[in-house]
């Protein structure tokens, strides 16, 4: 995977695209955005990743002899065209918001500014990267935020799709705030930390289950977590874990990190029967770590029921974001250059209202209440307007625009999420570590309201559009609709 070429991970229809704008002497410039319609898992929120991996693509954006021929060989495309694709490089600008920030509905997430050609020839790897990154953070944000701190690793990759989604996802969970993976590619490839404990088959190719532990516990002293539900948790398990650790106190080996893993059953009842037998033991510092088909209202649902459980093994349905396994995100034409050299706003109808897209060259700022840095609303401008937050503002609902909030001036703060990334074909950004991601991640989930977290029903949080924007929205809606009537 990690000396894959994308070039030709694209829909074939752009690359047709591409020729008909190359045979018909079109290649103005133009702005495209990246955005997604609505919130993954029914949330108030998604956290952006993949942006690395975008650059990484951008950067590698070319078309060698292989390409061509194989192109050549579908019978779609002239000569002239393919010599043209063996001369092919990205030359435009692309700005992005960085990877770990909360985002919204309808914000552009990553906004490319290129020749149309360009532009068009990166949607599906863009939108590819993106989605599938960003959907497996925001599950993984979710999941912990269930846990309330306790430690979550990522375990899908034996259920991920293939390899590539089980790497990527991994570095997502990661992201969105896992404490580690079991994924030691992930670990190798983002310097993040891999984890795990033994699987039943070890217990089973012992003679016995008493003998499996000491043994396990004699190689790994300082991480030693037990499974203990091969054969019977409470009757057989439990007690053969406890009976391991009073056997390494007495030979003189001291688990420095130590417990037991519940991988089945009823979790909560087990959680606090096994941490019941492991404090009377004299054993209060271990650990119980859950597993078993957890999700994120599963995990709610045990932390209600007061489950004594210290950590969390999530897999299958964080891995593919089972009950979600798409993300939705979308890359629209925003403005093109007419025949004067002038950039011109341009806009998407639809009968669906939540397709209508946004005109025009945006960026997006966040507004955060000074004192305790809680998101208010985010706003999508245009490109030339900038904000003081030394003075009042006015926000509306573009949707129901009676609804409006003011924020008074001092009280609020303003951050623009977009940067660049790209300037001229040339890379001007670098991605931080993935483990510095996952640190941003949390103060921005912090910067979250609780009412917005919630799992059912949460709190909107709005992204509102500027007096400018919203007015040349209605224009051109205007006068679209107008040219329908003829």
């Amino acid at each position: 995977m990690s000396t894959m070429k994308l070039t030709l991970l694209t829909d074939f229809y752009e690359l047709t695209m591409m020729q008909g704008y190359f045979k018909t002497g079109r290649n103005p410039k133009v702005v495209f955005d990246a955005f997604y319609r609505s919130n993954p898992d029914g949330g108030g929120y998604a956290i952006c990743a993949g942006l690395e991996q975008v650059i990484d693509y951008v950067k590698n954006l070319t078309f060698d002899q292989v390409d061509i021929d194989y192109l050549r060989s579908t019978g779609a495309f002239d000569e002239d065209f393919l010599e043209y694709l063996l001369k092919f490089r990205f030359s435009g600008d692309i700005w992005a918001v960085p990877e770990g920030t909360v985002v919204f509905p309808k914000e552009p997430l990553v906004k490319v500014t290129a020749p149309i050609m360009e532009a068009q020839l990166m949607e599906t790897a863009i939108l590819n990267i993106i989605n599938h990154q960003s959907l497996i953070a925001t599950k993984a944000a979710r999941v912990c935020y269930a846990a309330q701190g306790g430690a979550v690793m990522e375990f899908g990759l034996r259920r991920a799709q293939g390899p590539d989604a089980g790497t990527y996802g991994a570095r997502a969970a990661m992201i969105g705030g896992c404490a580690g993976t079991s994924n030691v590619l992930t670990g190798q490839l983002f310097h993040v930390p891999v984890l795990g404990t033994h699987a039943h088959s070890w217990i089973m190719s012992f003679p016995s289950e008493f003998e499996a532990f000491c043994t396990y516990a004699r190689l790994y002293p300082d991480n030693c977590t037990l499974l203990v539900d091969t054969y019977d948790t409470l009757r057989s398990g439990v007690p053969n874990a406890i009976k391991t650790f009073r056997a390494m106190a007495d030979e003189g080996i001291t688990l420095k990190k130590y417990g037991i893993r519940l991988d089945s059953g009823d979790l909560a009842y087990m959680s606090k029967k096994a941490r019941a037998m492991l404090d009377e033991a004299g054993f209060t510092d271990a650990t119980i770590t859950a597993s078993s088909d957890l999700d994120e209202y599963l995990i709610q649902s045990l932390m209600a029921q007061r489950a004594a459980i210290n950590s969390w093994g999530v897999g299958t349905n964080l891995i593919t974001s089972k009950d979600t396994p798409a993300f939705g995100g979308v890359y629209k034409l925003a403005a093109i250059e007419d025949e004067n050299g002038n950039l011109i706003p341009k806009i998407k109808l639809s009968d669906n209202t939540e397709k209508i897209t946004n005109p025009w060259s945006k960026r997006v700022y966040s507004s955060y209440d000074t004192p305790i840095h809680k998101i208010r609303a985010d706003l999508i401008c245009l490109d030339d307007e900038q904000y003081d937050s030394g003075q009042d503002l006015i926000l509306f609902d573009p949707k129901e625009t009676w609804k409006k909030t003011k924020l008074h001036g001092g009280t609020y703060e303003m951050r623009e999420l977009l940067r660049p990334v790209f300037i001229g074909g040339e890379c001007v950004y670098e991605s931080p570590s993935v483990m510095e991601i996952r640190d941003v991640c949390t103060r921005e989930k912090e910067s979250l309201w609780d009412e917005t977290k919630r799992f059912v029903n949460p709190h909107d949080m709005y992204v509102d559009l500027s007096d400018k924007l919203f007015k040349i929205r209605a224009e051109l809606l205007e006068e679209m609709s107008l040219k329908q009537l003829g």
